[in-house]
């Protein structure tokens, strides 16, 4: 059977990874939606190669053979069965809560939905049978890590890059340029999560994330620091025995596995693994003192109400300023952990709550630049 798929963020990053899967296997799956943003000049190439019925996109693209609807339509459609929800930020959560809404398969590539409201989303997914297939490579490790066992882990391990600022002292952070935090060493991302990972950001998100998908407590899930980016995640058992999942850093296997899953599918381009020339695989634990945005990042996942929310919005927000030239990247920590510090949280968020908080954190943290850019 043909899987019908609906790509939302279909230009970006891991949009357009995921539509290279599909060329892979045009007997298996098909697109039957794609939605983008700025970028029409790509999505008019993506049409007219895949056809999709369903289209969402900018006002003043046209596109007479296909069907304009919002993102939240597309992704509640009676013709799609998986949703891939790759947009970036916060943008995504109405798309993923009509997703889950609906009961639809999702292979989930944003983080901060569920980062922002993980309880509601997965309340609302108990209630109507919707599956979330994690894309992130250390999530889609511990899933592979998972199955199988009919007992639950006693411990997750997230693995991080380190980022290319792993050995900088903090008077080097100080002084990072846009160009240098865009430098990753292992993976070729969008700007906003590159710059994530090169805070940690990323890591600390990645561990509420986890927290929600696999329902462990925030005391069992760690970040180990692993420069090769060869080993995704580990997942420890009650016996002491540890699973970890290897492969080159490549998210098309990943991609291809929420897609194929409870398949595998052979696919020779995708990047093979070897333990020779790799040579040696390296762990070190974080520094929370350089790196401040992961422990930030604990903190309001262990808080949980909306100072997850607030936490992603203010760092999207941070980072947009930073890309902007507008703040340094040593402010971005700061910007978050002010956000937080001044936000009021609201005890048993509604979808609604996590919207304004969302909201609130934004407007503060560009606000609060102002603010500090007219004092110098």
């Amino acid at each position: 059977m043909v899987k019908r798929l609906a790509v939302l963020g279909s230009t970006g990053s891991i949009g357009t990874q995921t539509l290279d899967i599909i060329r892979k296997f045009p007997d298996r799956l098909s697109v039957v939606g794609l939605a983008a943003g700025r970028n029409t000049s790509l999505l008019a190439q993506q049409i007219a190669e895949f056809g999709p019925l369903l289209v969402s996109a900018p006002d003043s693209f046209t596109s007479p053979s296909t069907q304009r609807l919002s993102p939240e339509e597309i992704a509640t459609h009676p013709e799609v069965d998986i949703v891939v929800i790759a947009i970036p930020g916060e943008a995504a959560l109405t798309s993923v809560m009509a997703a889950v809404s609906a009961g639809k398969v999702i292979a989930l590539a944003n983080k901060e939905s569920l980062v922002s409201a993980g309880d509601i989303i997965i309340a609302e997914a108990e209630r109507t049978g919707a599956t979330i297939r994690p894309v992130d490579s250390e999530h889609s490790a511990i899933w592979q890590c998972l199955a199988g066992e009919s007992t639950p882990p006693t411990r997750l391990i997230l693995t991080a890059s380190g980022g290319p600022f792993r050995t900088f002292s903090p008077a080097e952070l100080a002084t990072v340029s846009i160009e240098d935090a865009l430098r990753h060493p292992s993976w070729s991302m969008g700007h906003k999560v590159t710059v994530d990972s090169a805070t940690l950001l990323n890591k600390g998100l990645e561990i509420i994330e986890a927290h929600h998908l696999f329902r462990l407590p925030f005391e069992k899930i760690e970040v180990v620091v692993h420069p090769q980016s060869i080993v995704h995640s580990l997942v420890e058992f009650g016996d002491g025995s540890l699973k970890a999942q290897l492969s080159q850093p490549n998210m098309r296997l990943p991609i291809q596995y929420a897609l194929s899953y409870p398949e595998r599918w052979d696919n020779l381009a995708l990047p093979r693994l070897d333990l020779v020339k790799t040579g040696r695989l390296d762990f070190e634990p974080p520094d929370h003192t350089r790196f401040p945005c992961l422990a930030l990042a604990i903190e309001a996942g262990k808080s949980g109400s909306t100072y997850p929310a607030v936490l992603c919005a203010a760092g999207e927000r941070a980072v947009e300023l930073f890309l902007a030239r507008e703040i340094g990247f040593t402010d971005i920590a700061s910007a978050i952990e002010g956000a937080l510090m001044a936000h009021k949280p609201t005890t048993h968020p509604l979808i609604t709550d996590v919207m304004a908080a969302v909201h609130w954190a934004k407007e503060t943290v560009g606000e609060t630049a102002k603010k500090e850019r007219s004092y110098y």
